[in-house]
């Protein structure tokens, strides 16, 4: 808590690169471990302090030290759970924990899911199984099309052009006052698509944009993708644990009924980088994406026929891979779900508290502007714009405000652009500078938030 919300500058932190950057010997390093951990000291504060209480940017990391016993186990241990007769305990451990998140998001018995290095990977599997189920094993996606928010993430643009379909047939729908996908525009859209000879066969919905934490019409998007016989795949790598608490479950209603759902335990877990999720309603199209065979792999085939859990390796693009399922099974056995269900819950409750700010603020008379109401646990929010204000000065005015917000060293917030609503027959001006704080840390809490609230009045002026 005593360390500066951001972590070290970028000028600051460059330094110290140059300063500890070490040759690589034949004899190794001088002084051995000491020597190691000395440099390892003055390298690590060279960096944003993504799990400590003030760091709001961005989508802040975790950091559970349960977490890290899990990994220092796993990595020493170093077992193979790529396929499961190499490991059958270990892999179902991951089977178990991935069985009890497949029931946490409302799926049924037929459901599974695949841990993988992050959201990004995450999508692109749900991507290949969705393509593979759709569209069939013909290699022509020319026309294959894909849908997804103007407000989506870029890894879904990216992990969709991964998965073999053109950037150019990902087809953005427009969103509202918000910034939720419109379902009627997407129906629209597939409809006019479809006359088109286009061959429309995914949906991609947030539960959660990084921009601004919108959730779209989950269950409005599920009646369209099912008129239309889509694939519908919800991107909840930021907001989609929040399904774990009450209040969360809420507002996700109608996640269950996605074809697939990615979520990074990294954020709403509090995990470590490097963890996340992807779910699929109906197990066999995931395996049916993914399954590979080879002659070095008989030796397994008399055990796969035994009722063991499934091997990951069937379920993914990964063979060999780290015992990742570790990292989420020994925080859920030593701090029970509970734990992470108030947690979450608390995120919410923090994320009002300062929204509430926000509005006392606005009535005490300062000059501020709510974008929106936090949808899941991101606030965003901006200076208001005075009457004839240039766009251009605006935005310099908001990333102004930011830095001096910053620089205090409490909060660390982030910004990003939002497009400003068209009026009647004018288009949109542009998008506007518009800051934004994510409460995602276990380690935040009231306090922090009232912090936040303190510095950013205090330097509403230059």
């Amino acid at each position: 808590p005593s360390l500066p919300a951001q972590g070290m500058s970028s000028e600051a932190a460059l330094a110290v690169a140059e300063r500890t950057s070490t040759a690589i010997t034949e004899g190794g390093l001088p002084g051995g471990l000491d020597a190691a951990l000395e440099i390892l000291a003055e390298a690590l504060p060279a960096s944003f302090n993504t799990y400590g209480p003030g760091y709001l940017a961005y989508i802040p990391g975790g950091g559970l030290v349960s977490a890290a016993i899990a990994d220092l186990v796993a990595d020493v241990t170093n077992r193979f759970t790529g396929i499961t007769p190499a490991a059958p305990a270990l892999v179902r451990l991951e089977a178990d924990v991935l069985r009890f998140l497949c029931e946490a998001f409302g799926y049924g018995a037929g459901a599974y899911g695949l841990l993988t290095p992050g959201g990004s990977t995450a999508n692109f599997s749900g991507f290949v199984a969705a393509r593979v189920d759709r569209l069939g094993e013909d290699g022509d996606f020319r026309h294959a099309l894909a849908y997804s928010s103007d407000q989506a993430h870029h890894s879904v643009t990216k992990s969709l052009a991964l998965a073999g379909i053109p950037r150019a047939n990902v087809r953005s729908v427009p969103t509202d006052s918000r910034f939720r996908m419109r379902p009627e525009a997407l129906a629209e859209m597939v409809a006019a698509d479809r006359a088109e000879g286009g061959r429309p066969f995914l949906v991609v919905a947030a539960a959660g944009t990084t921009n601004s934490g919108a959730v779209d019409p989950l269950a409005a998007l599920a009646e369209v993708c099912e008129a239309e016989s889509l694939w519908l795949h919800v991107d909840g790598a930021y907001g989609g644990a929040f399904v774990l608490c009450e209040e969360g479950r809420r507002r996700l209603a109608g996640i269950e009924r996605a074809d697939s759902i990615v979520f990074d335990p990294h954020k709403g877990m509090f995990l470590p980088y490097g963890t996340g999720c992807l779910l699929v309603k109906d197990a066999r199209k995931l395996h049916r994406a993914h399954h590979g065979a080879g002659a070095y792999l008989q030796d397994f085939e008399s055990f796969e026929r035994r009722g063991e859990a499934p091997s990951p390796a069937d379920y993914g693009p990964e063979l060999s891979r780290d015992f990742r399922g570790l990292r989420l099974w020994l925080p859920l056995m030593l701090h029970g779900v509970e734990a992470f269900r108030a947690a979450l819950a608390e995120k919410l409750a923090l994320a009002e508290r300062l929204h509430q700010g926000w509005l006392r603020a606005i009535d005490e008379g300062h000059a501020i502007e709510i974008v929106d109401a936090p949808q899941l646990s991101l606030s965003t929010f901006r200076l208001r714009r005075d009457a004839s204000e240039p766009l251009e000065a605006w935005n310099a005015r908001n990333a102004a405000w930011l830095q001096r917000i910053n620089a205090r060293g409490r909060a660390y917030l982030s910004s990003t652009r939002l497009p400003l609503p068209a009026h009647g027959d004018q288009a949109s001006e542009g998008e506007a500078t518009t800051l934004r704080a994510c409460v995602l840390s276990f380690r935040t809490h009231a306090a922090r938030i009232d912090a936040l609230l303190e510095d950013a009045i205090a330097t509403l002026e230059a």
